[in-house]
């Protein structure tokens, strides 16, 4: 199955299917899910058909024992090691957008000269 084509409630409506299928394979209901994330089975009954909170998707692979699945869904991203050494230790925080802009100017200026018989 490719994600690439689906809309993003119909990944959530997925997601859902296969949390659904990990309670029967638990051999669980619905009611007991409910019970124990602290929903009403029917804000369950949503949270599988995709239109559900974040956390109570947690909460509910949490109850199933599969939480290890948030690891693999969002794994950590380390920046590389000449990436470290630029930022002397710090971790960044933000993206200005700015370095791609600059990037992609100089790149057409070069373009733009070359065209022109400017090659200095």
């Amino acid at each position: 199955m490719t994600f690439e084509s689906m809309t993003d409630h119909a990944i959530a409506a997925e997601i859902g299917r296969r949390i659904e299928q990990f309670r029967l394979e638990k051999n669980l209901t619905q009611q007991q899910i409910a019970d124990e994330v602290g929903l009403s089975r029917v804000s369950y009954r949503k949270l599988v058909a995709g239109s559900g909170k974040f956390e109570n998707f947690i909460a509910v692979l949490r109850v199933l024992g599969r939480l290890d699945l948030v690891e693999q869904f969002v794994p950590e991203v380390t920046f590389s090691p000449m990436e470290q050494l630029k930022l002397k230790g710090r971790q960044r925080k933000r993206a200005t957008g700015r370095h791609a802009d600059t990037a992609a100017a100089v790149s057409n200026s070069k373009q733009d000269k070359q065209k022109q018989g400017l090659d200095w």
